[in-house]
């Protein structure tokens, strides 16, 4: 076809679309129009498909700078780099397609099929899928989706199955968890599973998703006195699947015979908040909390008072070796921020109590004398003062009985704890 009758055909189409832009929905709004729609779309998607792979072959696009079709597609039609790198991929597939192509092109499958088929296409299952195209559209003219790619995957298990084992164990993994603290003490996090392991946790975490929904559907429906939509619910659907979450965890802990359910533990410093301001937060270093956020958890939280005295002491013996009991307690307080060394970033729940006079030079296990650092800072300290991960600075301490450490890292002087 000359170049001029392409565009007569395209200029045809965008009357046709106008028109058809300018109908109003109701009147397609019945079956058979939606599936004329469908198919109409498919067939479009089928055109620019193809259209993209002669156009990249052609190299015209490449006077404009772009270094390759896809960027010129994305640049041009406003479109993420992904989509427009899966339709000239599709469009090149084609070739190698001839019965999904004349499907896709008569409407009568969509890209999804065409982007299936092409993703278990390869050297070592190209024999088998030029034996069994023709038998695997069909399957898709006919099969609802789901059943389709249900097929294609035992057909690919059959076609490459050692290449489809290969890709399993590399599904596998792939997997990957995270659940990170952001600077306001939220966290987000991500998951990836392979299929089997997705199935337990996905299907665990619906479970209780379900029950979370009929709670908040039978306390709305009592408020309201009349069955509820989805708005009157107390939670949306991502918040109870966040709960659900933190159920799951829950369960875990009383999964083992002597499993309590967590308790939170909270610290809060009484005596404190005229001299440095309030302390309301986590004690594992979890982030500031409000008065409020407490109040949902006071019957089944643990509660920490910690009374601060301008020169209180905790009653133990000095002489302990370890730091132990309202010693540990309170230096776990005090530097709760996580390790004392400047340079350090450790939580506090990985830290050790350490001596700042050590205990074999008549160092007192008080709090005075103590603070929490990292295990590797512990441990480089023992080292020597010119180990790379210690600094000898970080090593002085006053000789006057009434010093109180300083914590470098914040330039404060606790107070003692009792």
């Amino acid at each position: 076809m000359a170049v001029g009758a392409g565009n007569d055909v395209v200029d045809r189409l965008a009357g046709v679309l106008d028109e058809l832009a300018g109908t109003d929905p109701s009147v397609l709004a019945d079956a058979d129009g939606m599936r004329s729609l469908s198919r109409s779309l498919n067939r479009l998607e089928a055109a620019l498909s193809r259209t993209a792979a002669a156009y990249e072959s052609s190299g015209d696009w490449a006077e404009t700078g772009a270094l390759n079709l896809p960027s010129w597609m994305a640049t041009e039609g406003h479109l993420p780099l992904v989509e427009t790198r899966r339709r000239v991929r599709l469009g090149r597939a084609l070739r190698r397609l001839p019965a999904a192509a004349e499907a896709w092109a008569e409407g009568e499958i969509s890209s999804a099929h065409v982007a299936r088929l092409v993703g278990v296409l390869r050297p070592r299952t190209e024999e088998a899928m030029a034996r069994d195209e023709e038998m695997l559209v069909e399957k898709a003219k006919s099969f609802r989706f789901d059943h389709f790619n249900r097929l294609v995957a035992y057909w690919e298990g059959l076609a490459d199955e050692d290449g489809t084992e290969d890709e399993a164990e590399a599904r596998r993994s792939r997997r990957d968890a995270y659940l990170v603290k952001t600077f306001d003490g939220a966290y987000l996090g991500r998951m990836a599973f392979d299929p089997i392991s997705g199935a337990v946790v996905g299907g665990e975490m619906e479970r209780l998703e379900k029950l979370a929904f009929e709670e908040d559907w039978a306390e709305a429906k009592a408020r309201l006195g009349h069955d509820p939509v989805e708005g009157d619910l107390c939670r949306t659907a991502a918040q109870r699947r966040a709960d659900a979450m933190v159920e799951m965890a829950m369960r875990s802990r009383t999964a083992p015979a002597d499993g309590i359910r967590p308790a939170p533990l909270f610290t809060v410093m009484v005596g404190y908040e005229t001299m440095q301001g309030r302390i309301c937060e986590l004690a594992n270093g979890g982030g500031v909390l409000s008065p409020g956020q407490l109040l949902p958890w006071l019957d089944r939280a643990l509660i920490e008072r910690a009374v601060f005295t301008p020169k209180g002491r905790v009653e133990v013996s000095a002489r302990a070796r370890l730091f132990t009991g309202a010693t540990l307690r309170a230096l776990q307080i005090r530097d709760r921020d996580g390790c004392t060394h400047p340079y350090c970033h450790a939580p506090a729940w990985r830290c050790q109590a350490d001596h700042v006079q050590p205990y074999n030079e008549g160092g007192p296990t008080t709090q005075e004398n103590g603070r929490m650092v990292c295990g590797p800072h512990n441990r480089a300290r023992n080292s020597g003062p010119d180990h790379p991960l210690w600094r000898r600075r970080f090593l002085e301490h006053s000789d006057d009985p009434d010093h109180v450490f300083t914590d470098e890292a914040s330039g404060l002087d606790p107070p003692s704890v009792a």
